[in-house]
Formats: structure tokens, sequence, C-alpha cells
């Protein structure tokens, strides 16, 4: 017998990072280690500005390279929203996901 998701018991989670790397590690871990959608996730400035967190992480401090010093400075106008449409019966992986990549807000509709 096929299993089939009712989709009224979709939820929508929202979870905001200090860093875009925290953000990016976040998403990395839903889909590869619990099988949600690329489809189904999203990353987004939590306001109208651009930004790449609160505080510098990852490619924002270091270029990549040896011996490379970085250019310029990231833009830090808040923090990054991940969002992710999941099944309810998946929300709760989801959240703790997030909460152990290091949300420091979570919200779901």
């Amino acid at each position: 017998m096929e299993r089939t998701t009712d989709r009224t018991t979709d939820r929508t989670i929202v979870a905001c990072f200090d860093t875009r790397r925290d953000a990016e590690t976040a998403v990395e871990h839903l889909v590869q280690a619990h099988g949600v959608d690329r489809a189904d996730v999203f990353i987004s400035a939590a306001g109208d500005a651009n930004t790449a967190g609160v505080r510098p992480a990852g490619a924002d401090v270091e270029s990549g390279h040896a011996g490379v010093e970085t250019h310029g400075k990231p833009k830090l106008s808040g923090p990054i929203e991940v969002s992710v449409d999941c099944p309810g019966d998946k929300s709760t992986i989801v959240t703790s996901a997030l909460e152990k990549a290091g949300a420091t807000h979570l919200r779901a509709g």
C-alpha cells in the first residue's frame, strides 16, 4: 500500500542563523542526513538588506587560498533565514537539525 502525505499537515519551519556558514551547514545537513528535498529549503536575509549574517565566519573571514588575504568586509546587516517546507511528521527532525546547526530563533507555521 502506497502512503500519501496529507498536504494539509505540511509545515513551514523558519530558523534564523548568525552566520551564512551556519545556515549553509544546516541546509547541507537537512538534505544529506535527513533526506529533505533541496527544493523545499530556502535561504534569504531575514530583513530587506543584503547580509552575510551578524558576524563573519567561513569564507567571510578567510580567502580559502593559502597565503592569500581576504579583500573587503562582509555585509553584516542581520541574520540569515532558512525556511523549510516539510510534512508535519518530519517537523521534529527538521527543528532538531536546525537547532543543532546553531539556529538562534525558530518558528513554525
